[in-house]
């Protein structure tokens, strides 16, 4: 269930019942997105501000990386889903949460709860099977995810997700020398690109590097050329 501002609004006021509350949502738009951003704001307006009209103040409060993880709770709920995006790529946000937000309907904030650093591997392992390429992308742009998920993306059957992988200064040796034989020459100019491929090139004793660099010269692939 998705909750709209005005019940956030409720919530928030009951929990600060206490609280005198000053004339915060009678200022500017910019204004109120200043102190939205503020990481010394308290928890006080930023609970205020969380349930502005507006869903600019509000997705300013998601991405403020000093919003309590009982606040981004709420905002997880909230109708706009550029809101549910900011709670979902705040490294203060809960494992509990972003468990909720990574069955999102939306696939733009499912791929950034497979983005966020904190999302623990069981939640990334069924981000990394999403029926939209751009979650599992995210999955692989991870710093965190797991050898045994890159080895799944590795295959994965579009290409910019390949890439990304490619890309993941991660992935295993042995994952980008399967890589480098891609289809598509792009992931293939990547991996030659990645640091660990390099550092396996300059492993190679003298007769195998000579017999790589023989066969990358021969070939009409021009996207080998970086590799040497």
């Amino acid at each position: 269930m998705n909750y709209t501002p005005e019940q956030i609004s409720q919530i928030v006021l009951k929990v600060l019942k206490e609280v005198e509350t000053p004339d915060i949502l009678e200022l500017s738009i910019e204004e109120k997105i200043k102190l939205a951003k503020d990481p010394n704001t308290s928890q006080e307006t930023l609970a205020i501000l969380a349930t502005d009209k507006d869903w600019s103040v509000r997705r300013c409060v998601a991405d403020n990386q000093n919003t309590s993880q009982e606040l981004l709770r709420i905002l997880a709920t909230d109708e706009n889903p550029a809101v549910r995006c900011g709670v979902a790529q705040n490294q203060n946000t809960s494992q509990e949460t972003l468990a909720i937000l990574a069955t999102d309907k939306d696939w733009s904030v499912r791929c950034k709860v497979a983005q966020n650093q904190n999302t623990p591997q069981e939640l990334l392992k069924i981000l990394a099977t999403d029926k939209d390429y751009i979650v599992r992308y995210g999955v692989a742009r991870n710093q965190n995810t797991s050898q045994e998920l890159l080895k799944i993306l590795a295959t994965d059957e579009d290409s910019s997700v390949r890439l990304v992988v490619a890309q993941n200064q991660n992935t295993s040796q042995e994952l980008l020398r399967i890589l480098a034989t891609d289809e598509d020459s792009s992931v293939r100019l990547v991996v030659a690109q990645n640091p660990n491929y390099k550092k396996q090139i300059l492993e190679l004793n003298t007769n195998q590097y000579n017999a790589l660099k023989k066969l990358i010269e021969s070939s009409q692939d021009e996207s080998l050329k970086g590799i040497m």
